[in-house]
């Protein structure tokens, strides 16, 4: 098949051959004209005839007015495309230089989020205590008796002053975080009392939405090297998010096994609403819910999973989710085993 292709000739580079002939003075529009007629012609036999060709054919053009036109052409295309590169990479280096400085500016407000909100943590943290301080001093009597009523309303107030400051703490962990300050204490843990003491914190709000909480674990698990608030804080809030995204009747697990001679798998599974795959990434993006609206069902400051993640990756593991719309969801690490 290649030997019928045409010989590649200079002039199969050159656009518009025969106008720019004309325009130098070589031939007539009508000396074109008539050459194309002949190329036609040449064409229709099945032969294969370039403009230059029929023009040398007809006696209207000699070759070494042909070779110059073509050189003359192929220079000026050279010197457009040379021009056309210095012109790309001009736009190139001030489109990185743009978009050096926009990265630039970003690091600096994402580093005045940070800055921003660790300050005002840390401000929201000391009326918040004379708030919870007096508010036990009523409740325990301390200053006078109460009634029933009040007594319960006071009870309310403790519960929601206690989750403002879970959300306090957990800003001020994400300011920390965002800084790339957090550090590890790491020590060898035992992680079945972690998960205990969690599903224990946790036994309150999954009675409130009548969710069951289960552990699965062995007898026997050896210790693993974590730091162990902020492991518990970790399973804390994974709990905390099984619990809310699973309705009532639903169960949440946890579950501990060995993987191998050196890892031990934390898994915390539930049977709730799922994550719709083409959602999957940006349940870790910060202060971010997947239902934006004003009419929410879910609360929550939408920092959770990004510091969960964040805690694990500085553990030196990974955190694994699957997840099925309408089924449920399950959240798995690994830690490393300290053996004996």
């Amino acid at each position: 098949m290649s030997q019928n292709l045409p010989k590649l000739t200079p002039e199969m580079l050159i656009p518009r051959m025969g106008e720019y002939i004309v325009q130098k003075g070589f031939i007539t529009d009508a000396q074109l004209q008539q050459a194309l007629a002949y190329q036609q012609e040449k064409v229709a036999r099945g032969e294969h005839c370039l403009i230059g060709q029929a023009l040398m054919d007809l006696k209207m053009l000699s070759r070494d007015v042909l070779d110059e036109v073509v050189t003359e052409q192929i220079i000026q295309l050279r010197t457009a495309l040379q021009s056309a590169n210095r012109n790309l990479e001009q736009r190139v280096t001030e489109r990185t230089s743009e978009l050096n400085a926009a990265l630039q500016r970003l690091s600096e407000l994402n580093q005045m989020k940070a800055n921003f909100v660790a300050n005002i943590s840390h401000e929201l943290r000391t009326p918040l205590t004379h708030i919870k301080g007096y508010l036990e001093l009523l409740v325990t009597e301390s200053l006078g008796g109460i009634s029933d009523e009040q007594r319960h309303a006071l009870e309310v107030a403790q519960r929601s002053a206690g989750k403002l400051e879970g959300i306090i703490e957990d800003l001020i962990m994400f300011s920390l975080a965002s800084r790339g300050e957090t550090s590890l204490k790491l020590d060898k843990v035992d992680i079945r009392q972690v998960v205990s003491q969690a599903v224990k914190y946790a036994s309150a709000k999954a009675e409130e939405r009548g969710v069951q909480v289960t552990v699965s674990a062995p007898e026997k698990l050896p210790p693993v090297q974590a730091d162990p608030e902020k492991i518990g804080w970790v399973i804390n809030q994974l709990l905390d998010n099984g619990i809310k995204f699973t309705p009532s009747g639903g169960n949440v697990m946890v579950s501990l096994k060995e993987e191998g001679l050196n890892l031990i798998l934390i898994s915390v599974a539930d049977t709730g609403i799922g994550i719709p795959p083409n959602r999957m990434k940006e349940i870790f993006e910060p202060f971010h819910q997947l239902d934006g609206s004003s009419t929410r069902h879910y609360g929550g400051t939408g920092l959770g999973l990004s510091l969960v993640r964040q805690i694990i990756e500085a553990h030196g593991s990974l955190l694994d989710v699957h997840s099925t719309e309408g089924k449920g969801s399950n959240f798995k690490f690994p830690l490393l085993a300290v053996r004996e």
